[in-house]
Parts: C-alpha cells; structure tokens; sequence
C-alpha cells in the first residue's frame, strides 16, 4: 500500500462536511478520507486554529505551512465560508443537501445561533449524520464550559494516574483525548450511517464528548472504587496488572521496555536475568501477586539489563522469546526496518513542500484499502471549484461573495 493508492477506498461516494477545528473532528474526518470519503473542509475565512499550531515549514514563496495541518487535514479539499452572514447559511444548507456527515465541533449552541442547529440541517437532508464533538457532550452542568484535550484528561482521572510517584500529575506531549475522541468519531459514524442505511433512511445527531472515550479507556478504576474505595495513584512505568512491567536502562545509555502481561512470558524473563528461584514461587502464578512482589521482580531485571549493552539485551529477549521493545525517538522510529517495510511512515507528493513524510493509513484492509491522495490545502484554496462545480456558482457570483467576505 503507497500513498498513490489509486482506489479511493471502501467509502467512496460518502461526502463529509467537516466543519469542526483543530483535532477531534478533524481526526475523525481525515479517518473518513484516509479510505475513500469525499471531505470537504470548510473554514471560516479566519482558518482552523490548527493551521498554526506547531512546527512549520516556508516554502519558496515565502508561505509558512503547518506540518500537523499537513496531517491531519490530508485528503480533504479546503473551503471558507462565513456561516454567520445570511449568503453563506444559505451556501452551508446547499451543501448539507448533499451530504452524507457533517462533523462540527463548536460549544452547544453556537451552531443552533446561527441557524444551523439539527432541525435546521435535517430539514434539508433528513438522511444527514451528525457528529457534534464537545469537550464535555452537550447536556450537563459542563456543556457549554469552554474545553480541549488536556482538561479531559485532567478530568477522567488519566492525569492523576500518569507520571512519577513523587511528582506532579502529568498530561500527555500530544492530544491524546482529542484523538481518542477522534477515533471513537469515526466508529460512531459509521455506526450511524449502518443505522441509516439499513433503516429507516434517516440519519442522526451523535453527541461525543471529549472525557467519556478516554474514561472508557482508563480500566476499571470507576468500579475498583465503587467496590473497594480504591483511588488509583502514580506509580510511573510500572503497572497495576502485571509485573515485571517498566521501562529500564541499558549499560549503554538506552532505554528498553518490557512487558509481562503473561505469567509464561514473565516466567521467561525471569529465567533469562538468572533469578528461576522466583519463577517457583507459590505467588509468582498470579499476576495480582506479581505485582505486590514488584520491586523484588524490577530489581532483579533492572541489574541484569543494566550490566549489558542495548543490542545483547534485544538479542537476549527475542532469543527466549520476552517482550521487549527499545524506546525510540523519531528518529529512530523513521530508520526502523519493520516501519519501512510496512510503510506506517509513508512520503507524499506535496505540492506545496515537495515530498513529505507523514504516518499512513492507520489499518490495512486486504481488498478495499484507503491511501493518502494529498496533503492539507492551503486555506480556501478549492472554496472556487466547490461553488462553481457543486453548487453551479457563476464566477461573476463567487467574486461577489468574495467582495462581501462571505468566503
């Protein structure tokens, strides 16, 4: 699978409006486009906030472009539209006519102030889905609190349980909630248009939240408090299911991970650091057990990785057959040979920096596979095209709406 993937992908003819900003809505449509959908990104003339964010690169007219915009706005052609003045409503209802999903991720009630609320949309296109992502879902004493990523990882516990035990509540370099709730968007799309299309023919309103998808993923901790009044605290690489799990450190400086989340597997990693007396422990069977005898267990493998050199470690673990893995920066990652024999780093033609690297489509499917066709668009750069060949536009009019600031 390359970048040039010719098939548009199993979802071809499913037209997206995708009207939100910066990562959870975004994430979710470029999904969509990764495998075929027909997204069209539709900004307001101000641009997604997310065009900034982040490293950038000047290309040989001077412009400055957003490497994550090139991301994670790929296979999507780019639109403006000012929603709020009455010409661009109307354009925005035209093309909901037409379309299959709407994403949108403004504060409850925004939309709906601008006559663009569900009523609104399905009475122009009742098989619509729409996907309203919000930090805290659209009912609530929260809902109309302002809210990104960081706040619900703050708010489902992730934070709390996330760094060093002696040191602060720690939040990820990256959105991880906002792609949590990206994925889960995608999932909760399809759904709705399997719902649709093997219904009534009607489509529906998905209220996501940015907390609820990253709790899901938390474990059981809302249960072991109800039932044990247990409150998970920080305890660093370590894990609260299984032992030995930690990241430790070679004689040469790596770092390496590893993990046993099964007793055989652990068995093998003990056996490996010379400690099998451990392994014939009546308590060692029970992964539970294991992980009240950590320190005993990463004592054992911290002084035997950090006696030898990173290559003898991996050697050593992959000849007995234990989990481990060395941590890598991007560097390594990118020169890694199983990443370029499946091509999970692709390079794509990028009209506006040359040929770029970015992450592939993040499944492979055997039959029906998605491809990245392009980069992310410079702001309204296809806002003509979509006028004047979807909407039947005059240029005469589209420059007129260009006058008025309406695109």
């Amino acid at each position: 699978m390359t970048s040039t993937q010719s098939d548009r992908g199993p979802l071809s003819g499913v037209r997206v409006l995708d009207f939100s900003t910066v990562y959870a809505g975004p994430i979710t449509a470029m999904l969509l486009g990764d495998f075929g959908a027909d997204v069209l990104k539709i900004e307001l003339p101000t641009g997604d906030p997310a065009r900034t964010h982040g490293w950038s690169v000047q290309d040989r007219q001077g412009i400055q472009h957003g490497l994550w915009w090139k991301v994670i706005a790929r296979n999507k052609e780019a639109m403006t539209l000012d929603v709020r003045a009455p010409e661009g409503r109307e354009i925005m209802l035209k093309l909901v006519a037409e379309a299959d999903v709407m994403t949108e991720n403004f504060r409850p009630g925004v939309l709906e102030g601008w006559g663009l609320g569900p009523d609104e949309l399905h009475a122009v296109n009742p098989r619509l889905v729409l996907l309203r992502t919000t930090g805290f879902g659209q009912d609530g004493p929260y809902a109309r609190r302002r809210a990104f990523g960081s706040l619900a990882e703050a708010m489902t516990g992730f934070a709390h349980m996330t760094g060093q035990p002696d040191g602060p509540p720690t939040l990820p370099p990256f959105g991880l909630a906002d792609g949590v709730a990206g994925v889960t968007g995608a999932f909760a799309v399809m759904t709705a248009l399997h719902a649709r299309d093997h219904g009534d023919g009607r489509g529906q309103v998905i209220d996501l939240s940015l907390f609820e998808p990253l709790l899901g993923l938390t474990g059981p901790a809302p249960s072991a408090y109800d039932q044990l009044g247990v409150v998970p605290v920080r305890q660093g690489n370590r894990s609260r299911n299984s032992a030995p799990r930690n990241t430790y450190r070679t004689r040469d400086g790596a770092w390496v991970a590893v993990s046993c989340g099964a007793t055989s597997v652990a068995a093998r990693v003990l056996r490996l650091v010379g400690r099998p007396d451990l392994v014939e422990q009546p308590w060692f069977s029970s992964a539970r057990e294991r992980v009240a005898h950590v320190d005993e267990l990463d004592g054992a493998v911290q002084q035997w990785i950090a006696a030898r050199d990173l290559d003898a470690v991996v050697a050593a673990f992959e000849e007995v057959g234990a989990a481990l893995f060395p941590v890598y920066d991007v560097a390594q990652l990118s020169a890694d040979p199983h990443v370029q024999a499946r091509d999970a780093v692709t390079t794509v033609d990028d009209e506006d920096l040359g040929p770029l690297r970015m992450q592939n489509v993040w499944f492979r499917l055997s039959r029906t596979p998605g491809g990245i066709r392009f980069a992310g668009r410079r702001l309204g750069q296809d806002t003509d095209a979509v006028l004047t060949e979807r909407l039947g536009y005059t240029p005469e009019q589209v420059a007129a709406l260009r006058q008025d600031g309406v695109v």
